[in-house]
């Protein structure tokens, strides 16, 4: 409703007597450490795709254990104009982050010819994603974790299994880890809503 934001607010103060003292750079420092406790002096490997949800996960991550994160970016071949140009110079110039680049843009659009479907594209891009991904960790076997920048809404379409909502953004339900990798898997954002990421 048009004052619903005033409802639920005078609810949370009035009623149950909420404080606003928490807010996302509070979430920022308690996950960090959190990390810090969890993760030690091991290594953590990422999927770097570009998008809010896996930079903000791996700036978080890098600001928490520093080099012990090992991030790939894989180059699709679908990104966006200059995309890639975007991310290496914002991870690499920007943050300082020891961004790791895969050039897989053949692979990708070779399977994709010929396909049609959108729910098939999306199977091909995650299976393809999946098999680069491996490669690349497999060069990095002193690995512990896997993070994941999973959001809330992804636990919830993960978790959805009748109707049109268990084929919504496939590629990002999580799960489907291959067995041999056998990592911990962190996901620090995975209570949080995009626009609470992006602040």
């Amino acid at each position: 409703s048009v004052e619903g934001h005033k409802i639920l607010r005078n609810f949370a103060r009035e009623v149950c007597g909420v404080t606003s003292k928490w807010d996302m750079a509070h979430f920022a420092k308690e996950q960090i450490k959190k990390i810090r406790e969890q993760v030690g002096d091991n290594k953590v490997i990422c999927a770097l795709s570009g998008g809010v949800d896996s930079s903000v996960t791996a700036a978080l991550l890098h600001e928490a254990i520093g080099d012990q994160l090992v991030p790939i970016f894989v180059d699709t071949g679908l990104l966006r104009k200059n995309e890639r140009e975007q991310v290496e110079h914002a991870f690499k110039n920007v943050l300082h982050v020891p961004l790791i680049t895969v050039d897989a843009r053949e692979k990708f659009l070779n399977k994709l010819k010929g396909v049609v479907d959108p729910e098939e594209k999306r199977k091909i891009i995650g299976h393809t994603f999946i098999e680069v991904f491996e490669n690349v960790a497999k060069e990095y076997p002193d690995v512990e974790f896997l993070l994941q920048g999973t959001l809330y809404p992804d636990v919830i379409e993960s978790g959805v299994s009748k109707g049109p909502a268990s084929v919504i953004k496939t590629h990002h339900n999580v799960g489907g880890l291959p067995d041999w990798l056998e990592l911990k898997v962190l996901e620090p954002l995975q209570d949080l809503y995009k626009d609470e990421v992006r602040k």
